[in-house]
């Protein structure tokens, strides 16, 4: 059973009120590889997701059925926000653009219950960022797409010539519609902004660290602080 799982699992476990070492204790695991399966670290067995169907009431199927993240729109989403005028010479330091992706995916989910990415968010020190993030820029930056400038401490990112005539077919006009919105929102702000608002929101402070932080804890968040 995929790691794929890992933040529709521990949804299921927090939306019903259970510790993790309850949820343990049923599938025969310890607390520490349990938490392992919701940090998504660890897969499951096939047994071990039966008896976890079983306790929440679904079939496997259900659980099979988890949408797998779009990586490619991902990158998509930003080669968006790089061509919106988030700052005066175009680039926009690494840690903002990860944060206004993270507000993009939990915006639209607070808006849809849908992510727009699917993509795995990790409680991160420096905040909530999936793992791919750092892997489309490196793709993005070799094909010529982005252009990444890095001087002392910090690291710019701006459109390359390679993205100028994309087209951003993987996004709908009102998902590009939010995005816009957010990045008018953020544009006038400093990284530890942004990056302090995303921390004091609730996804971010209900999970421990290097957790996958549910989609599902942003409907709990008040609407002016979504993003």
């Amino acid at each position: 059973m995929s790691t794929k799982y890992a933040s529709f699992i521990k949804a299921l476990r927090t939306k019903r009120g259970l510790l993790q070492s309850m949820v343990a204790e049923k599938l025969g695991l310890s607390r520490q590889s349990y938490m392992a399966v919701e940090r998504g670290s660890r897969e499951m067995t096939l047994q071990e997701a039966e008896k976890l169907c079983e306790l929440y009431g679904i079939s496997v199927e259900e659980l099979s059925s988890t949408t797998l993240p779009q990586y490619e729109k991902y990158k998509q989403m930003i080669l968006a926000y790089l061509k919106t005028s988030l700052s005066e010479d175009g680039r926009v330091p690494k840690t903002k653009l990860a944060k206004l992706l993270y507000l993009a995916d939990f915006a639209w989910y607070y808006e849809h219950l849908k992510s727009m990415s699917n993509m795995q968010y990790l409680h991160r020190t420096y905040g909530p960022v999936p793992d791919p993030y750092f892997r489309a820029l490196d793709e993005l930056e070799e094909s010529g797409k982005i252009i990444i400038d890095r001087k002392d401490n910090a690291i710019l990112v701006s459109i390359g010539a390679g993205a100028v005539h994309q087209k951003l077919d993987l996004l709908e006009g009102n998902e590009v519609e939010l995005m816009e919105k957010i990045a008018t929102k953020w544009k006038d702000k400093k990284t530890q902004e942004i990056v302090g608002f995303t921390h004091e929101q609730l996804p971010y402070k209900l999970c421990a660290p290097d957790e996958v932080i549910p989609y599902e804890l942003i409907t709990q968040e008040d609407p002016e602080h979504v993003y």
